[in-house]
């Protein structure tokens, strides 16, 4: 089982965080002592809200970054809520306790055609984002997989199955707030989890741990790529 970290005095509060950026300072405090200048790590930022974390930890770690690429399946209708997630490999992690209740099966029209306009936009990133190009190299290396913030962990486990199929020596979950009940299951798939807030209440909500939130639209998330590898501070 992965070991757990988490910043002392946050567990089951909310409105901890200013923004993304200011966790993610939080979030590299924690992993400083042990990754910090690392030639063996990588940081591998989920878009679009794990894109500001991930810059922070790269430029505070000296580490370098990359994108991991994998989405959510939408619940038909509900823009929000997923029930599923995959990468651009296709491997696809399904939800079937809630796909049952929702009476959707895998191979439902509807959940098809989802799953194709998923890829399509996994596609269509990779080219916006990281220009077409194919998997980072990651075999023999510690791979820290950060995003803004875990929900039913879903979209996190699509991408630590993708690096484990990659070659990846060591998985580590880094993120600035998850429910403890997502921890507990993506204990059995990373080497490690660092998580600065983390809630047992049972209603969860990524937002509310930060006094400031908004969605990252597409061009915001590819200027500050830009910014980044022009080697100019990551926040405009």
């Amino acid at each position: 089982m992965a070991e757990v970290h988490e910043c002392e005095g946050l567990r089951d509060r909310e409105g901890v965080f200013e923004d993304r950026w200011d966790a993610a300072e939080r979030l590299a405090a924690m992993l400083a002592p042990h990754y910090e200048g690392s030639d063996q790590a990588i940081i591998l930022a989920i878009p679009a809200g794990g894109v500001p974390v991930g810059l922070v930890l790269a430029r505070r770690l000296d580490l370098p970054l990359d994108l991991l690429l994998v989405r959510k399946l939408k619940i038909p209708g509900n823009t929000e809520a997923g029930f599923a997630a995959t990468g651009l490999d296709g491997n696809i992690f399904y939800n079937r306790e809630l796909m049952a209740r929702l009476g959707l099966g895998e191979h439902d029209e509807e959940v098809e055609r989802e799953r194709e306009a998923v890829m399509e936009d996994l596609r269509e990133r990779n080219l916006a984002f990281r220009g077409g190009e194919g998997f980072p190299d990651v075999s023999g290396k510690t791979c820290i997989l950060a995003d803004d913030g875990l929900a039913s962990g879903f979209t996190m486990r699509a991408g630590v199955n993708a690096v484990r199929k990659q070659g990846a020596a060591r998985v580590v979950v880094a993120v600035p707030t998850s429910p403890w009940r997502t921890i507990e299951w993506l204990r059995g798939e990373a080497d490690e989890v660092y998580c600065a807030n983390v809630r047992t209440s049972w209603t969860f909500a990524v937002a509310s741990a930060y006094r400031q939130w908004r969605d990252l639209e597409r061009p915001e998330v590819m200027e500050m790529l830009r910014r980044h590898r022009a080697g100019k501070p990551d926040r405009p």
